[in-house]
């Protein structure tokens, strides 16, 4: 019989995202797969068509060249190629796997946690593929110590617990009501998006592994006067006309509190001065980062008659053009 559109066995249209494939293999993976449905070989059929399917339309160039020539382009000798199967599966839902291979979370498919696919009774399919994968042999080796899977978390801190490091306490929910809490450890200068990765505290290993870890995603809060540039804090800083005309000595707000900084005589809105060693403190071989204070000349928004003629005196006094030479 001729194999089908590889887009009809998942139900998704050609111009499909990688998302909506992804999630469309994952919907299939857990309607046939052979331990949801034992002994029946069209469900197990159904599993390896979805799986090889996925396995063309989830890479990019296999993908370019089914649409371009359709099974032919992408099947090499017919059948189900040499990367499909069991093995194929096995690495994207969790298993060891190998490099190149995106991980599917397994409590996605199953909906018990990502703590890996309960064991059948007996010996089934999956477990003979397996073995046959691994050197031509099932039974015990089958079924020796096979690593958990690792679990995904998300966590929000402070602001100053990204910048200083620390400690904070997330809670991972085991199923069955059973909340753990763990504590992570923040290293300093962590920046929204960074990947904490706690070994040990991922889905518990098969047949005796090792368990898997606890990757963490850190999203950090703002601050409500500071911002980040790399290993610097930058801080804007309002001075009146006086200050950034005659210059002054002004106090400024570091992680470790008010601190006094020179204005020179003649500053600009715009202009940063450096305060150094008090941003992003070190840690390990980088060196500490620097407060950048960016000044920002604050106008009364109303003057009296008598200001206003020695605003005009002083212009009178002092003629510039500030937008000379700029366009």
């Amino acid at each position: 019989m001729a194999a089908r559109d590889y887009y009809e066995v998942l139900g998704v249209s050609r111009d499909a995202t990688p998302d909506q494939i992804k999630k469309a293999y994952r919907q299939h993976a857990r309607k046939h797969h052979p331990d949801v449905n034992p002994g029946d070989k069209k469900a197990e059929a159904l599993f390896k068509e979805g799986q090889h399917a996925y396995d063309v339309l989830s890479d990019p160039e296999k993908r370019k060249l089914y649409d371009l020539g359709g099974h032919a382009a992408v099947e090499g000798g017919g059948g189900f190629g040499p990367r499909s199967g069991a093995y194929e599966w096995a690495a994207r839902a969790g298993g060891p796997g190998g490099p190149g291979f995106e991980t599917i979370d397994i409590g996605d498919l199953f909906g018990h946690g990502g703590e890996g696919m309960g064991e059948p009774e007996g010996h089934g399919l999956f477990e003979d593929l397996i073995g046959r994968m691994r050197g031509g042999r099932s039974g015990a080796r089958a079924r020796g110590p096979r690593p958990g899977q690792d679990l995904e978390a998300s966590l929000t801190i402070p602001f100053e617990t990204a910048v200083r490091g620390g400690e904070t306490t997330i809670e991972l929910d085991r199923g069955d009501g059973h909340r753990e809490p763990l504590v992570v450890k923040v290293p300093p200068g962590t920046e929204s998006g960074a990947r904490l990765r706690l070994r040990g505290k991922g889905a518990p290993g098969v047949h005796g592994g090792p368990p898997g870890s606890l990757v963490v995603t850190v999203e950090v809060q703002p601050h409500r006067f500071f911002r980040r540039d790399g290993r610097n804090l930058i801080v804007d800083l309002p001075i009146t006309i006086g200050e950034a005309s005659l210059g002054a000595k002004v106090d400024v707000p570091t992680l470790d509190g008010l601190k006094t900084l020179t204005i020179p005589p003649g500053s600009s809105s715009g202009q940063k001065l450096r305060l150094r060693g008090q941003g992003v403190p070190a840690s390990g071989s980088k060196p500490a980062g620097d407060l950048l204070v960016e000044l920002k000349v604050v106008v009364p928004k109303t003057v009296d008659e008598e200001s206003r003629a020695l605003i005009r005196q002083f212009a009178d006094r002092n003629p510039m053009d500030p937008r000379a030479g700029l366009w």
